[in-house]
């Protein structure tokens, strides 16, 4: 698979399949994805967790449905990808970008483009008509950089949280 690389720093950006040695930089990245604020019925620690250990296990024990990878700049991570295929209530089957997060000094270069056209080759090699990703309604600077990427909304997922009744 052809290595896609930022415009900005096209001779600098190197995507590839992430090691055990990236544990550290998972770890470190994944607060990102809550960074923007979640909405106040999610625990923004547990999320974190959970994406570490998904992360992790997808790390440790690769399938041909999922994939990490983590995109260097000058030799240092600045991002990652994890992907998944995944099967939807309709019984379609596509590429799912399950996470995709970028550092704070790299963010606005190019990097997170750079990632998800790695994504959509993944997929096209696959043979799948879609790719998908999942965001919080609340996380603003991400949805803009999906719409310019090209994603549109499909379903909406609304949520009530729920107050237990109080014992009669």
């Amino acid at each position: 698979m052809s290595t896609p690389t930022s415009p900005a720093s096209a001779d600098q950006l190197h995507i590839r399949p992430a090691t055990a040695a990236d544990e550290a930089f998972i770890r470190e990245l994944m607060p990102r994805l809550v960074a923007f604020g979640p909405p106040a019925w999610r625990d923004p620690a547990q999320l974190t967790a959970t994406d570490v250990a998904v992360l992790l296990h997808a790390l440790h024990e690769p399938t041909p449905q999922r994939s990490v990878v983590v995109a260097e700049q000058n030799g240092q991570p600045v991002g990652l990808l994890h992907l998944t295929v995944n099967t939807d209530f309709y019984q379609q089957q596509h590429a799912h970008i399950a996470d995709l997060a970028v550092t704070t000094a790299a963010e606005g270069r190019g990097i997170g483009r750079a990632l998800l056209q790695y994504a959509e080759a993944w997929a096209l090699e696959r043979g799948y008509a879609w790719l998908t990703l999942s965001v919080f309604a609340q996380n603003h600077h991400a949805r803009a950089v999906y719409e310019r990427a090209g994603f549109g909304q499909d379903i909406i997922k609304y949520v009530k949280v729920l107050q237990p009744s109080a014992p009669g």
